[in-house]
């Protein structure tokens, strides 16, 4: 139309510029011809069929050109920015993924947003994220990871509803698992949850594309858990049912060594797991299960029992081998001497090994002739080689005692003799009770000291006081009782009893220089000389001047009660003075009734002479008795 238009203007431009002929002179005359030309053209142009004439320069027809326009609206896309479309990857390279979502051009996307997806093809539906349909320089703009985003947590909880197999891109270790990309978000595959088999390298699977089953989501805190071992466990379920379904008790099969723990060894038998206890692969003592076997290695094992329900199969090692038990000499009794190896202590006893998968116990009484054991630990250690002598040997319930202290002779045996009441001897102090001291005079030989007859004079408390551990001490038996193994020694017996002699000097009413140790609510201890202990009360420590003396402070004591027998001595400082004065005060007393009565006889002598004139005088005596 706009062609059209064009002519007509470029026709009538044509014929107002037309000029006239020179021969053409006259005015009138070339109005005429210029009128008549035009009359013509507008005639000529009222007629002329303008579709027609572009109908055949074109050589079509408008209903073609309409078909053409309708075609070409349908191919075009009536996307918009900021919203989710579909596209076809039409090409892929190392670095970019190029994507036709029908626009008039396509867009280019980062390969590393399909990482996750190493299955990508030329063909494959994606979705993206439309950026901008036209940036600066007239590219279109797209985005997968956004668009995966934009629908990623939809798709996530549907997966987990579902129970859907998920595939994820394995992107870096993290503290206890993996980092996966899960529909664009960061899942975490827990270090357990990668494989049914302990993983020794979590590096090996960074950069991987793996299938996946979502276990947990926390929307609060956008938090996914994934679990590879989940599908493979599913897949085991049922390898497991029929491998379980043919098991039977006492048969051997192979297998190999999965994991290794500290109480065993788990075995893999070809999608099922069993395990060997510690304690069933080997007939002898072992500390780790890395003594027997090592990761990955094939053993044969017997099966001891399984657990249709709870899918546990309990397997031995050393049940493949016969039992030592059934190997141990014949000839070997009770009282034969043994040699063997301490592999387990206890406070009770110590177990040794005397073959393999052979062991004895002796326990801490048959250790030592000492009747006050307290933990075999005193006399044995692991690792330590002994000889000792069998004392029960039981061949049907493979159990074995035996005994150290039976290698020496028995000291009791000739007691009366070796250790006879009276005699003396030195001993060691091994320990203490509020009662007394149990020392040691050879091994085999105790004896207990009460605490009464350590010293005759001091007044000891516990007998800490007066000895320590390991130091020696000198004794004298007091009795033997051979029955019960049992010596009553005593210490002080050494020395004669000096309270014969203290009877003379600590005689009642005698005053001595002490000096208080002690003083308690009840009682005060008083050191005298000769190392004698006396015992006051607080009311008999009071001083001269009133006040009441101090611990450490040297007085004069006056004994005012001694017991032989009880072995006591009580004192009293204020006895000492008072006593003085008592004794002053009594003195002047009996003085003055003294003077006084000579003073009346003499009275009564001149009263008998007195006559009227010795008034006066016995005025003046009546005077000086008096002022006396």
């Amino acid at each position: 139309m706009v062609k059209k238009v064009k002519e007509n203007e470029e026709l009538e431009n044509e014929v107002e510029n037309y000029v006239a002929p020179e021969e053409v002179t006259e005015a009138s005359e070339s109005d005429d011809v210029v009128s008549s030309i035009v009359s013509e053209a507008k005639a000529q142009q009222e007629v002329f069929d303008w579709d027609e004439y572009e109908a055949e320069k074109s050589g079509s027809n408008q209903k073609e050109i309409n078909s053409l326009q309708e075609k070409y609206s349908q191919t075009m896309s009536t996307n918009t920015e900021n919203e989710v479309t579909e596209g076809t990857v039409v090409s892929i390279s190392k670095r970019e993924v190029v994507v036709n979502i029908g626009y008039k051009s396509d867009g280019v996307i980062s390969f590393n947003e399909f990482r996750y997806n190493p299955d990508l093809k030329v063909g494959d539906k994606v979705e993206v994220f439309v950026d901008s349909l036209e940036d600066k320089s007239g590219q279109l703009l797209l985005s997968h990871k956004k668009a995966r985003a934009l629908k990623s947590w939809d798709r996530v909880n549907q997966a987990l509803e579902a129970s859907e197999v998920v595939k994820g891109y394995v992107k870096c270790r993290t503290k206890g698992g993996m980092i996966v990309d899960v529909f664009g978000i960061e899942a975490f595959l827990p270090g357990s949850q990668i494989d049914v088999k302990p993983i020794r390298d979590y590096d090996v699977f960074v950069g991987k594309t793996m299938e996946f089953k979502v276990v947990k989501i926390n929307n609060e805190y956008k938090n996914v858990v994934v679990s590879h071992k989940a599908l493979i466990e599913a897949e085991l379920e049922v390898q497991k049912q029929e491998i379980i379904s043919k098991l039977e008790k006492g048969q051997v099969v192979e297998g190999t060594v999965k994991n290794i723990t500290t109480y065993g060894v788990f075995i893999d038998l070809g999608g099922v797991d069993g395990l060997i206890h510690i304690t069933d692969l080997s007939w002898g003592r072992i500390t780790h299960p890395e003594e027997i076997v090592q990761l990955d290695q094939k053993i044969n094992v017997v099966i001891l029992d399984f657990d249709d329900e709870k899918k546990r199969i309990a397997l031995g090692l050393k049940q493949l081998t016969p039992h030592p038990w059934s190997a141990l000499d014949e000839n070997l009794k009770v009282g034969d001497k043994v040699k063997g190896k301490v592999v387990v202590m206890a406070d009770y006893g110590a177990f040794v090994e005397i073959g393999t998968g052979i062991e004895g116990l002796i326990h801490v009484s048959e250790m030592s002739w000492s009747q006050h054991l307290r933990s075999a630990q005193e006399f044995l250690k692991v690792g330590d080689e002994v000889e000792a002598v069998v004392l029960t040997l039981d061949r049907e319930e493979r159990k074995m005692s035996l005994g150290m202290k039976q290698l020496h002779p028995d000291p009791w045996e000739n007691i009366d003799t070796k250790y006879a009441v009276g005699t003396q001897h030195k001993a060691v102090v091994k320990n203490f009770t509020n009662f007394g001291i149990f020392v040691e005079i050879e091994e085999g030989v105790d004896g207990l000291i009460h605490i009464s007859d350590l010293s005759w004079t001091k007044k000891i408390k516990h007998p800490q006081e007066f000895t320590s551990l390991g130091a020696e001490i000198d004794v004298k038996v007091l009795e033997v009782d051979k029955e019960n193994r049992r010596l009553s020694l005593g210490h002080k017996q050494l020395e004669e009893n000096p309270w014969d002699v203290f009877e003379t000097i600590f005689s009642v009413g005698s005053v001595h220089e002490g000096t208080i140790v002690e003083i308690n609510d009840k009682n005060v201890t008083v050191s005298l000389p000769y190392g004698v202990e006396a015992v006051s009360v607080i009311s008999h420590i009071e001083k001269e001047d009133g006040t009441t003396a101090k611990a450490d402070e040297k007085l004069n004591f006056k004994v005012t009660e001694f017991s032989k027998d009880a072995k006591k001595i009580f004192v009293s400082h204020t006895r000492t003075f008072k006593d003085e004065q008592k004794a002053a005060e009594e003195n002047e007393k009996q003085a003055k009734a003294k003077s006084t009565k000579n003073a009346m006889k003499q009275v009564a002598n001149n009263l008998e002479k007195t006559t009227l004139g010795d008034v006066a005088a016995l005025a003046d005596l009546k005077s000086k008795m008096e002022e006396k």
